[in-house]
């Protein structure tokens, strides 16, 4: 006799099996930045390999330290640790002391990933957590700017990459303002394409807009990203600066400029996207990307600093909980009161 067919079958969710893996994902973000990864180090040269190697290596040594010993492999090969140190080297000048870029990578892994608890579990983006402690940490080291060298003198390194932990650094006798630099305290704007193809001065991942766009093109035609996000932050930051620029275009750069200049693009598709430190809903994520943009905008202009990325998505990614919660979708069958 042969056993009844099943006509129903009860199954814990989630029914629905995706294909795409962390670390398929992770890979896709790799990828996205290699191009503009590598005009960082055409423009300034082995001294921006360094310091994104020693920023990996600190990240990576981290997340290997403080894993448990039979899944350390597990650990590294889903490459968050691998992508948190690339993406905390690419805001780093290209002149920071290499011991102070591996001390990055090891607080971007240990207080912005681990000491939360591991992988899915953390408030804030690592890699700018990691950011802000060497900003906070050597102030001096994180706003200095070395000029663009190109391919021809790619094997020069700057005397502070190889200065001695805990001593001051000596830099070199040239220095260069980035462009929001020129802008709030000289009210001197930089030429369009210059800033499209990377020919400024400023961290190692802002050397081209253009780039980093495509990149950001490539995770949307993958499905690695919410396109809401980026497109909430770079609309409401070009909408708030045009406003401003109206204005009074002599003290307020123009919208293109606000897109372009610094590390809004970067922070925009790479770092803003994090589906950790990001809201889940539709609703929840354009409140989370205005935030953002209006946020940069307002530090850029009125802020000590002429760079405001990363504040704003640490500060959003504060709100990402509340966002959450009050954006919840309303359960089929109850009323609103009733849920």
């Amino acid at each position: 006799m042969k056993p009844k067919e099943t006509r129903l079958q009860l199954q814990a969710a989630p029914l629905l099996k995706q294909n795409m893996t962390t670390g398929q994902t992770m890979r896709d973000v790799l990828l996205a930045l290699l191009p503009a990864t590598l005009a960082g180090l055409w423009y300034f040269g082995l001294g921006a390999l360094l310091v994104l190697l020693c920023s990996i290596a600190g990240a990576m040594l981290t997340e290997w330290i403080f894993s448990p010993a039979d899944s350390r492999f597990e650990r590294l090969s889903d490459y968050t640790a691998l992508l948190t140190g690339l993406l905390l080297g690419l805001t780093l000048p290209p002149a920071l002391p290499l011991w102070m870029a591996f001390i990055g990578g090891a607080a971007a892994i240990g207080l912005g990933k681990l000491i939360w608890g591991g992988m899915g579990q953390n408030l804030f983006n690592p890699a700018l957590v990691g950011r802000a402690f060497l900003l906070a940490t050597f102030p001096i080291a994180m706003t200095t700017w070395s000029p663009q060298t190109g391919p021809a003198d790619f094997f020069q390194i700057s005397a502070s990459n190889l200065a001695a932990p805990f001593m001051q650094a000596a830099y070199d006798g040239v220095s260069a303002a980035t462009p929001l630099g020129l802008m709030k305290f000289e009210q001197q704007s930089t030429a369009l394409w210059a800033l499209v193809s990377g020919n400024t001065s400023g961290c190692i991942g802002e050397t081209s807009g253009l780039l980093l766009l495509l990149g950001g093109l490539y995770l949307l035609l993958r499905r690695d990203l919410d396109w809401r996000i980026p497109a909430g932050i770079l609309g409401s930051a070009a909408l708030f600066s045009a406003v401003l620029y109206i204005l009074d275009p002599i003290k307020f750069p123009g919208p293109l400029f606000s897109i372009f200049s610094g590390g809004l693009l970067l922070g925009a598709i790479y770092m803003a996207t994090d589906p950790v430190t990001s809201p889940l809903t539709p609703r929840g994520a354009w409140i989370f990307a205005v935030g953002i943009g209006l946020l940069v905008i307002l530090i850029r202009i009125y802020g000590g600093f002429p760079e405001g990325v990363m504040y704003a998505i640490l500060l959003m990614n504060a709100a990402t909980p509340l966002i959450d919660r009050y954006t919840q979708p309303r359960v089929f069958g109850k009323g609103i009161k009733n849920q």
